[in-house]
């Protein structure tokens, strides 16, 4: 580690002819980085140079090593301040009317009363303090002292109100956003790391705080306060009121080619903040993959990494933002140094009274103050702007996989799946609501997944797929749920096409088991109940029992009421699967979409698994991404498929007759048996 700022590498690490990119935080723009892929471990870490950056302290960049992981920055929204958006946020606030009435009524009887303190002073010192009238300065400050009394519990109530205010807005609008999210079809979640999602909910909803606590009724209260300072002071003298306001233009004008560049500033903020969260959340749903692989010191600085680049962008917004509050006290002492000057010169010439420019200056402060926190409140503005266009963004993404006008429930079915002539593609755009359409006009037939896909699948079929990676089995059974729609072709359950259904009324006729069971942090009784929240303890018990789980659910220390961490991290791989059986069993789909676990397990729970597999699958049409031998050889249809393409379809002894590929998989998975066995 160098400390010093300017710092080299020593020359044994450095790798010849591989430049070595650096950002120094009190430089100019950065530049490009550049990678040195020969570089492993350690850091180097250099900081400003200039007078300010040592003064400040050290402030490093740590350097980059080799590239780990890239996380897409969030579209950039370079739109001009949309006050279409800003009257769609604040309809969030309609359900709160009746609160924001009373807050205004609040607001201006506590402005009223700091409008009037300034003229108690006027009076107080023509009529009490110049000619030493005593008794009627007692009177005075009394007065002012009730005023005083009277705006600090309008200001505290009005702060109550308003935090409620804020609050249940945040409330409605992450409801309104989770609820969206939830709605979405997979390919939104596809290309999107979880990470980058809670921000939205989470981070960016809490950015509207400040504006919907305080924000909204600040602003309305500082502008009656300004526009009342300025009536009452050209009241009081016009002519010095003019030359007080002449300063406002200019400042005005300066705000308005600051709000851009500000309004960008806290954009950039909020996506490093985003790549920064799904970084985190994908760096602890893998952490026995870094810890196996011994990467924690790679994680660290390559978080650092994007820390640092959170902490440029932070400082940036800051830098701009902070301009605004100094401008305005700048021109308020322009404004005072006015009052001053040309005060004075009408006291000397009579023209004023000293309590009239005593109650002046008072008031210009009160003016300038007012002013500031509306600059506050503009900053808050645009903060909470950059927010709310990537909270409207989520809210505004409509579902792929959107029904059909007219859709009708789908009836209890019986489960026959026919699957005419499918052609799928991911990314490609769904089909047109009325009618099938054929592949994407410029995709080459080869990025499709699934190639004019036919077969049949009867009642009580269970249907094996099987294949090389990449073979299409998962988007056969992504297809028969649904989460997503075809490109071509035609998905139909008991000769209805599933997109002329409502997606609730199909998808809960289909139960699937999936190879990376997940296990939702609670009880174990919960998690079974999943399948259907209505269940009564005794059918989750029965449920459990039928797929064998029972036995291993009862030695476990609360027995059903067992807490399980998240993701099942206290559960063994057969029992998670168990669990998975019995939510499944639960539910008691029509069709059953299961995708077998490739996990090694002991032969004791491979038994359990295998009973158990055989009373869910019973009954039932089901679609099986099969590993296991004896769940193929017992299935009664088998589909080999192939680069999106069905090889062959057959029982298990008419495709090893054949000799096709089916037989060469059969024979390819012995020969590596045996060789585990030998081994």
């Amino acid at each position: 580690m160098s400390g010093a700022s300017g710092s080299q590498r020593p020359e044994r690490d450095r790798a010849p002819g591989r430049p070595i990119a650096v950002r120094d935080v009190s430089g100019g723009p950065p530049a490009a980085p550049r990678w040195d892929p020969d570089w492993q471990g350690g850091a180097d870490w250099r900081g400003g140079s200039g007078p300010l950056s040592l003064w400040l302290g050290e402030v490093g960049r740590p350097r980059r090593r080799v590239p780990r992981f890239e996380y897409k920055d969030d579209e950039a929204m370079e739109r001009p301040f949309n006050w279409a958006q800003l009257r769609r946020l604040l309809a969030y606030v309609g359900p709160y009317r009746r609160l924001i009435t009373m807050a205004l009524i609040v607001t201006l009887i506590g402005s009223g009363t700091q409008l009037a303190i300034p003229y108690i002073m006027d009076l107080a010192v023509n009529n009490a303090v110049l000619p030493r009238r005593i008794g009627v300065l007692d009177q005075l400050s009394l007065i002012a002292l009730v005023l005083y009394l009277i705006y600090w519990f309008c200001s505290r109530l009005r702060i109550r109100i308003m935090a409620r205010v804020g609050q249940g807005v945040l409330r409605d609008l992450r409801e309104s956003l989770y609820g969206n999210v939830q709605s979405l079809s997979l390919d939104f979640f596809d290309g999107r790391p979880a990470g980058k999602i809670l921000v939205r909910i989470t981070n960016d909803v809490n950015q509207l705080n400040q504006l919907f606590s305080s924000g909204i009724v600040n602003t309305l209260s500082n502008g009656f306060t300004v526009i009342g300072i300025i009536v009452v002071m050209l009241l009081m003298a016009w002519k010095l009121a003019l030359l007080c306001f002449i300063t406002i233009p200019g400042l005005l004008l300066l705000s308005t080619r600051m709000r851009r560049r500000i309004r960008q500033g806290w954009q950039l903020v909020r996506r490093k903040i985003s790549n920064i969260n799904a970084h985190l959340n994908e760096s602890l749903q893998g952490i026995r993959v870094t810890q196996a692989f011994a990467q924690e010191e790679g994680n660290r600085l390559f978080f650092g990494e994007m820390n640092f680049d959170a902490l440029e962008s932070w400082l940036a917004a800051v830098r701009w933002s902070s301009l605004f509050r100094p401008l305005v006290e700048l021109t308020g002492a322009v404004g005072m140094f006015i009052i001053f000057l040309v005060g004075t010169q009408q006291l000397r010439a009579g023209v004023i009274t000293v309590g009239l420019l005593v109650a002046f200056t008072q008031y210009v402060n009160q003016f300038w103050n007012p002013i500031s926190q509306l600059g506050d409140t503009y900053n808050t503005l645009l903060q909470a702007m950059a927010s709310s266009e990537r909270i409207f963004q989520y809210l505004d993404y409509r579902p792929a996989v959107v029904e059909r006008a007219g859709a009708g429930e789908l009836p209890r079915i019986e489960g026959r799946v026919v699957f005419e002539d499918v052609v799928f593609a991911y990314g490609g755009p769904p089909p047109a609501p009325d009618e099938s359409r054929p592949a994407e006009k410029g995709r080459s037939h080869r990025d499709n997944a699934l190639r004019g896909v036919s077969f049949v699948a009867e009642p009580g079929q269970t249907v094996a797929l099987v294949g090389h990676t990449g073979a299409g089995k998962t988007s056969i059974i992504n297809l028969v749920a649904r989460f997503y729609d075809v490109t071509g072709g035609r998905v139909l359950i008991d000769g209805r096409d599933i997109r002329d259904v409502t997606v609730a009324s199909l998808r809960g006729q289909i139960g699937m088991v999936l190879q990376e069971t997940f296990i939702f942090a609670g009880t174990v009784r919960a998690n079974i109940r999943y399948g259907r929240l209505e269940a009564t303890d005794e059918e989750v018990e029965a449920a459990a029992r039928s797929v064998y789980a029972h036995d291993f659910i009862a030695h476990l220390p609360q027995g059903y009421e067992t807490e399980v961490q998240e993701r099942g991290g206290r559960l063994s791989v057969g029992q998670r699967q168990l669990l998975s059986f019995a939510r499944a069993l639960l539910a008691d789909p029509r069709v059953l979409i299961l995708d077998e676990e490739t996990s090694s397990i002991d032969t004791q729970t491979e038994l359990l698994i295998q009973e158990a597999l055989a009373r869910l699958l019973k009954g039932r049409t089901a679609f099986v991404v099969a590993h296991r031998l004896s769940t193929i050889r017992g299935a009664d249809q088998i589909i080999v498929l192939d680069h999106g393409r069905v090889l062959e379809s057959g029982t298990h002894g008419e495709l090893l007759a054949a000799g096709g590929a089916y037989a060469q998989l059969l024979r390819a998975q012995f020969r590596f048996m045996e060789q585990e066995s030998a081994d």
